[in-house]
This record gives structure tokens, C-alpha cells and sequence, in this order.
């Protein structure tokens, strides 16, 4: 009886350090959405989508290149020349533009680099940018609203009818 008391004090505490070690590590271990980071600009979607302009208009490489892009400053000015050309933040864009610059944006989704995406295949398939990016037209600030990992696009793989995927080497390079 003494023993078996003694060995419940000892395994009573080595099961919680255990317990304690998985949570950290989970923790740790487990990707997360990031918050958003700080753009160098206050860029504002919903303005855009509020004048009906489509993600596609500024991201044009979606549909023809592994790499959605960032829309350069060119882009830009390509309307703010003549839209809005006394809002603050439009000026900014402007600075940029007249020293020819471009704009420092950072990524806000941004996958491992063993992992290989086209952004041309999914688009041309159909897929909404709201799939993966969540409504960006309703956020005044971009960010990574879903955990971009192997387990998601497995998931919305196995939704896609003949969509899924079997070969490692098609996302993995």
C-alpha cells in the first residue's frame, strides 16, 4: 500500500510536466495567423471594392502567373493621376511615384519556400481570392485570416472533384 502511494506522488507530477511540455510545444510548434503587419502606407481595400474595382484589375498576375503581385506603383498612378489626387494617402502613393521608387509593402500571406503555389492555376479554376484571403473588401487593414498549411489545401482539395492531390512533388519543390 505504501508503495503504491509513493508511486502515484511520483507519476502524478511527471504526467503534468509531460502535459505542460506538449502544451509549450503545440504552442510553439503550431502555425498561426500573424497579425497584420505594418504597411508603409495605409492601404485601405475596402475602398477599392466600395468603387467596384476587382481584386483581378490590381492583382493582374493572378491569371497568368504563379504570383499574384503586388501592384506596382505605376499601377497605381495609373488611376490616383487623376482619382483622388488630394487624399493624403494617395499622395503618398504619388511620393513614390516621383521618385521612382517603389512601394516597401510587406507580405502579408506568405508560404514556406519548399512549398510551391500558382495563383494562375487556382484563379483559372475558379477559385475566389476570398478563399484563401478571406473578405478583404471589408478590411481596412490586410491580413492573413487562415493558417496556409499542407492540412488546409488538403481540405479544400478533397472538396474539389478531381482536385486532390496525390503527388508530393506538385506542391513541394
Amino acid at each position: 500500500m505504501k508503495n503504491r502511494i509513493l508511486r502515484w506522488r511520483l507519476i502524478i507530477p511527471l504526467i503534468a510536466v509531460v502535459i505542460i511540455v506538449a502544451v509549450v510545444a503545440l504552442a510553439i510548434l503550431v502555425p498561426k495567423t500573424q497579425a497584420a503587419p505594418e504597411q508603409p502606407i495605409a492601404f485601405n481595400h475596402q475602398a477599392m471594392v466600395q468603387m467596384d474595382i476587382d481584386c483581378l484589375f490590381c492583382h493582374t498576375d493572378a491569371r497568368r502567373s504563379d504570383a499574384a503581385g503586388i501592384p506596382s506603383v505605376e499601377k497605381c498612378m495609373g488611376c490616383h493621376k487623376v482619382v483622388d489626387t488630394t487624399v493624403p494617402v494617395i499622395q503618398q502613393v504619388a511620393g513614390y511615384w516621383q521618385r521612382q521608387e517603389p512601394i516597401p509593402w510587406v507580405r502579408v500571406n506568405v508560404l514556406p519556400r519548399y512549398v510551391f503555389f500558382s495563383h494562375e492555376v487556382h484563379v483559372n479554376f475558379g477559385i475566389n481570392c476570398e478563399n484563401c484571403h478571406g473578405d478583404v473588401g471589408h478590411m481596412s487593414v490586410d491580413q492573413q485570416v487562415v493558417t496556409m498549411n499542407m492540412g488546409w489545401c488538403l481540405d479544400c482539395h478533397e472538396k474539389q472533384p478531381g482536385r486532390y492531390l496525390t503527388d508530393c512533388a506538385i506542391c513541394h519543390r
